[in-house]
């Protein structure tokens, strides 16, 4: 029996399974160069390797997608904001060792810099003609809204705050936007799974399961970003040594399998929502 579908239920299927084959896409990329290249400091180190095009083309896959789930509701303005910072993880590298680094610290390569800065101003240049875009839809689509206006406002933020960070301390910025960037992802993806938990079940629908699932997804994200903050604190004092331990790429692959959990989980129960909301439970005239 074939099942009738609207095509707009069927774009936000499509839409949450290119979350789902960004991650493995990004799994798998890593993976090959761990075989055949040898282990990788963290998942953020694939940039400087030949799966350096996957990894930056999925996260722009991800934030894409991230974009087109928007509505009002709170998660799905969480996610929006973390749409930018998936960019710019994606275009500002984690540093490396080499020789170049002064002091014979860590450093983004001076020969990949001005990547970095063409990338980045593109991607600031359109983060922000898409939120006056976003506005001026809102205001003519009749969906502004106190939640769409902090959203914007949030996205413009981050970009004039990313750009004066860059201006008033080039070196400062590369040694460490990208880490708070790909902090503040994870962490507003366990926000979203922390929300979707506590969301009350529609009758008839959604499993005790389901909720579990989205509280585990929650509660391992928090408790990776804990335990990876504590294990570069700690790491090669008298309290924990962790030498030659990949500690960083092990956290990274805990928060991507969890993030990968999150949108199996999310695919899976919406699949046959005729609605294109995040959850159940938000009003229809939430939805763009």
């Amino acid at each position: 029996m074939r099942l009738r579908t609207t095509s707009t239920q069927r774009t936000y299927r499509y839409v949450r399974l290119v979350l789902v084959g960004a991650s493995v896409l990004l799994a798998v990329s890593v993976a090959v160069q761990f075989v055949v290249g040898g282990p990788l400091s963290s998942l953020s180190a694939a940039y400087y390797s030949p799966a350096g095009p996957v990894f930056v083309g999925s996260l722009f896959a991800v934030a894409a997608a991230l974009v087109a789930l928007s509505g009002r509701s709170l998660e799905q303005g969480l996610l929006d904001v973390a749409a930018v910072l998936a960019l710019v993880v994606a275009v500002v590298p984690t540093t490396v060792d080499g020789d170049a680094c002064p002091a014979g610290g860590r450093c983004v390569p001076p020969e990949v810099v001005p990547t970095v800065a063409n990338n980045a101003v593109s991607v600031a240049s359109v983060v922000v003609l898409g939120a006056v875009a976003a506005a001026i839809l809102a205001r003519v689509q009749g969906t502004a809204s106190r939640g769409v206006a902090i959203t914007i406002g949030v996205i413009l933020a981050l970009v004039v705050g990313g750009a004066l960070w860059a201006a008033s301390s080039p070196q400062g910025f590369l040694l460490a936007a990208h880490t708070v960037a790909a902090v503040a992802f994870f962490a507003l993806v366990g926000a979203v799974a922390a929300l979707a938990a506590r969301r009350p079940p529609s009758p008839g629908r959604r499993p005790r399961g389901v909720r579990v699932a989205y509280a585990v997804v929650a509660g391992g994200i928090l408790l990776t970003l804990v335990l990876l903050l504590v294990a570069l604190v700690l790491e090669g004092t008298a309290v924990v040594d962790l030498r030659g331990f990949p500690v960083v790429l092990v956290g990274e692959a805990a928060a991507l399998l969890l993030f990968l959990v999150f949108w199996v989980v999310q695919t899976v129960e919406l699949w046959d929502d005729v609605d294109p909301r995040l959850g159940p439970g938000i009003p229809a005239a939430s939805s763009r």
